[in-house]
């Protein structure tokens, strides 16, 4: 890794050394993801400006995630930099070239691995999702060695746009917080990610994909509250169920299988399957056999 001069829009060169820089990875580098984050409510599902803090609590876990009243709070989409981000990390740990929480890449590397164009929109809207990763506030009991403490952090410490000598964007450098760095560098603390997520449209399936795949390749069940607990969302808790019988009867999270299961106390259980599509749709309302083979518990 050779050290990197940028232009500060005075034109003031900076050299920083290989310690203090990760330069984007040529190529495309698998993704990878932080299985923290795909467990947890860390992030608005709605596209909408959301002021409303997302508080939640279980055992000793603990999360409490702020946004200002101007940009609100940094989105599941605004995540997909922090996807990006991860990838780099975990390439360049792997390829021994030397990490860093400090990373300098073009706004088009940025865009292109997440899916997206490179038009004059498409770096506002990467320049807008900086804005709400840096100022939103994330406080979290999660990996410290006391449950009482907390951690800290916005998603983004500081970020900077550098300019060549006619004013053109020449990139943009971002860092880190220690929790979300340190943990990638924690083998137990990473995990492959399919780029096929960065297709998934809703907030709300994003997240479900996230959680599930986290889960693969183990078969499972969630019970419909817990899964409203957990994503945080804002909607009453019937237009929730209502968004997730939807996605169990299209089939639309890719590479598992949803089924729906009404217990006879009214509670409602979703199963899901990475390892067998091919299951045949149970109706809604129907206590059946999961995808897995096995009866779903109800509680």
């Amino acid at each position: 890794m050779t050290a990197m001069r940028t232009k500060q829009p005075s034109g003031t060169e900076i050299t920083q050394s290989p310690r203090e820089i990760s330069r984007s990875l040529p190529g495309d580098p698998a993704a990878g993801d932080c299985p923290d984050l795909m467990s947890y409510p860390f992030f608005s599902l709605t596209p909408s400006r959301r002021i409303v803090p997302i508080h939640y609590r279980s055992g000793d876990v603990t999360i409490t995630v702020e946004g200002n009243s101007q940009l609100g709070i940094a989105t599941i989409w605004d995540a997909d930099i922090l996807l990006w981000a991860a990838s780099q990390i975990l390439e360049a740990r792997d390829q021994h070239t030397g990490t860093s929480r400090l990373l300098v890449a073009h706004p088009s590397d940025i865009l292109k691995f997440t899916g997206r164009g490179t038009s004059i929109h498409d770096n506002d809207q990467l320049r807008s999702a900086l804005d709400r990763l840096q100022s939103t506030s994330v406080a979290t009991s999660i990996r410290q060695a006391e449950g009482r403490r907390r951690h800290r952090f916005s998603w983004i410490g500081e970020f900077k746009e550098h300019t060549d000598s006619y004013g053109r964007s020449s990139g943009v450098s971002l860092t880190l917080p220690d929790w979300f760095y340190l943990g990638l560098l924690d083998g137990n603390l990473s995990l492959a990610f399919d780029p096929i997520y960065f297709t998934l449209k809703g907030g709300l399936a994003r997240w479900l994909y996230r959680l599930l795949r986290f889960r693969r390749p183990s078969a499972g069940q969630f019970e419909f509250l817990h899964l409203y607990q957990r994503s945080g969302m804002l909607v009453w808790f019937p237009d929730f169920a209502r968004h997730v019988r939807r996605m169990a009867a299209e089939q639309s999270l890719p590479g598992f299988h949803l089924d729906v299961i009404r217990c006879p106390a009214g509670q409602e259980i979703l199963t899901f399957d990475g390892r067998r599509l091919d299951a045949p749709t149970k109706l809604p309302g129907s206590l059946s056999t999961s995808a897995n083979g096995q009866t779903p518990r109800c509680t």
